[in-house]
């Protein structure tokens, strides 16, 4: 039997859609029920409540070796520019371009025949002036014998006396000019003043040079020892300073790009300039190195590290470490009561694989070694001992550096 619905289809969807909708917030409204109720039972999941997992270390004090790199170059141990006293025509050059010369050695060999004939002038005059003091002096002597008798007046034995030393003052005069011909004629020859590595010669036989010209015959270079200087900051400087108070020589070792290693021979550290360079802000250091195999030219850049001796030091690992926005060093330590708090660090350098640290921490602290990126200031923290890893371990072990 047929029985016709008083409703139509639209009527029915609606009446449909209203009774979802009933459902629906009856749910809503239990589980608001069932929040608010005292039975929580992930509330514990929350940052504030539950405590954060971390692994964390102790902060310890070590001997390390501390040194300090420094860019260096090369400068030589002596420098002389050869150049004539006298002016004439070289006859000869007797040394091969590029070899090592000998202090004392002889280089060139200038036409010294004007000098030999202003040498045996020189002689001549010299004895010119030795026999004309002889009669003056014979004659002061007669003179004054007469004088006592009133033969001759006093004004003549005054001067015969002052003719006696006149010619002694030619004798002088002579003498020096026989020396100044000794020394024009020495300078004929022309010698190495230091011991080194010589270079290309300007000038040829049959030159003529004149003296103390501006243009050098040549040049000789001593680089066994060699300099290194090493610019640093004068605000670096005072810290190195410091580190030296000790004194004592500092050994210096060199590393050189292109070769592997370290140069063979340590140099020691000997002495800095006293001003700042205005242009730069800094003070220029100088080591001397060893260089019996001319190994090190000059002119050469090269990596110095400064060795400042083996004293304790504060080490906090890299990994614990991380930068601020701002730049500094930051680490994460734990407190008594397990609270978490960011500290700033001042590094002095690296030694290994840790930040060797000035302030920040100090030995005994511990610090969060992994899971600080979970962490917020103050936030509760379950921590555990921190083991490294066999990475870690394997790490290679560097000299300390206090250079940033």
């Amino acid at each position: 039997m047929h029985v016709h619905s008083p409703f139509g289809p639209r009527d029915r969807r609606r009446s449909a859609l209203m009774r979802a909708s009933s459902i629906l917030t009856a749910f809503s409204l239990v589980a608001s029920l069932a929040a608010c109720s005292g039975d929580q039972p992930h509330a514990g999941m929350t940052m504030g409540s539950r405590p954060v997992p971390v692994a964390v270390s102790t902060v310890v004090t070590e001997p390390v070796t501390l040194t300090q790199e420094l860019p260096g170059r090369t400068v030589a141990f002596k420098v002389a520019e050869i150049r004539p006293q006298v002016t004439g025509i070289v006859t000869k050059r007797l040394f091969e371009e590029g070899s090592v010369v000998k202090a004392g050695q002889q280089l060139y060999q200038i036409d010294d025949a004007s000098y030999q004939a202003t040498l045996q002038r020189a002689k001549a005059e010299l004895q010119r002036a030795e026999a004309a003091a002889k009669v003056a002096q014979a004659r002061m002597e007669r003179l004054a014998g007469l004088t006592q008798s009133q033969a001759v007046s006093k004004q003549d034995y005054e001067d015969a006396q002052a003719t006696f030393e006149q010619a002694n003052a030619s004798i002088a005069s002579a003498r020096a000019a026989l020396r100044t011909a000794e020394i024009d004629l020495q300078y004929t020859k022309v010698y190495s003043p230091i011991s080194g590595r010589i270079g290309v010669s300007k000038i040829t036989e049959g030159a003529l040079v004149t003296a103390n010209q501006a243009e050098a015959l040549t040049r000789i270079t001593q680089f066994d020892p060699i300099y290194v200087d090493m610019p640093q900051s004068s605000t670096d400087y005072l810290r190195l300073q410091a580190e030296l108070r000790s004194g004592g020589k500092q050994p210096v070792k060199l590393a050189i790009d292109g070769l592997e290693g370290i140069y063979a021979h340590t140099g020691y550290l000997q002495s800095s300039d006293v001003t700042v360079d205005e242009s730069t802000g800094a003070v220029r250091l100088r080591a001397l190195f060893p260089n019996p195999d001319h190994r090190l030219l000059p002119g050469l850049f090269v990596r110095a590290r400064i060795s400042l001796g083996e004293r304790p030091a504060v080490l906090v690992p890299q990994r614990a470490a991380v930068r601020t926005p701002q730049g500094s060093l930051q680490v994460w330590t734990v407190d008594g009561d397990n609270r978490a708090r960011p500290v700033q660090l001042e590094s002095s350098g690296t030694h290994g694989d840790s930040w060797l640290v000035t302030s920040g921490v100090r030995e005994g602290d511990t610090i969060v070694m992994e899971g600080y990126q979970k962490l917020a200031p103050g936030a509760s923290v379950q921590p555990s001992p921190w083991e490294a890893t066999a990475s870690r371990n394997a790490s290679p072990t560097e000299p300390a550096l206090t250079a940033r």
